[in-house]
């Protein structure tokens, strides 16, 4: 973890918590007290993890943390035990973590390797989803092509593809472009 938000309402309790996280390489921690102070950390940094301790000076926490997880950061929740259940079922579809206080460290440092776990997984999976929307993307603009070469050359769909695909080595560029020109060429 790189950046980490810690948000509490008093000095002390910002402490107690930054020294959690003692390892080595030290992340670079932001504190702040309320739940607008953190908002606008949020808006102009990007945090690995925003850990919450509830309640804040100027409201409980809950929609900041569920703001912090749509933003991508892993987001984990202080509440006091009695609470757990409650805000738990009210936070956690969004993606944040509810730890109940008082805090052990063996959980608190269980819950943090989860979520880095979590996040590295959710990281891999919106890459390939990037990647899979490119190559969507890409055989619908040679689709079209294909499409252009029936209807402007006469092309049998076969031809059309073997006509792109012999462009694409000849020339030494990707399909997409070779599409991309092609509808250039013949669409206005």
């Amino acid at each position: 973890m790189e950046k980490i938000l810690i948000v509490s309402s008093t000095k002390q309790s910002q402490q107690a918590l930054a020294e959690l996280f003692n390892q080595s390489p030290r992340p670079t921690i932001l504190m702040a007290a309320s739940g607008a102070a953190a908002r606008r950390l949020l808006l102009e940094t990007d945090c690995d993890l925003v850990l919450i301790n509830t309640p804040l000076q100027d409201e409980f926490g809950g929609e900041l943390a569920v703001r912090a997880a749509r933003g991508g950061c892993g987001t984990l929740l202080l509440v006091r035990a009695e609470q757990e259940n409650e805000i738990g079922a009210q936070v956690e579809d969004y993606g944040v973590f509810v730890l109940p206080r008082p805090l052990s460290r063996a959980a608190f440092y269980q819950s943090v390797k989860l979520l880095q776990v979590v996040r590295r997984r959710e990281e891999r999976l919106l890459e390939e989803n990037r990647r899979l929307r490119e190559k969507i993307e890409e055989l619908r603009i040679v689709e079209r092509a294909k499409c252009v070469l029936i209807e402007h050359l006469s092309f049998s769909e076969e031809q059309a593809h073997r006509y792109i695909e012999k462009q694409a080595m000849d020339r030494r560029m990707t399909r997409r472009s070779v599409a991309e020109g092609i509808l250039n060429t013949y669409e206005v």
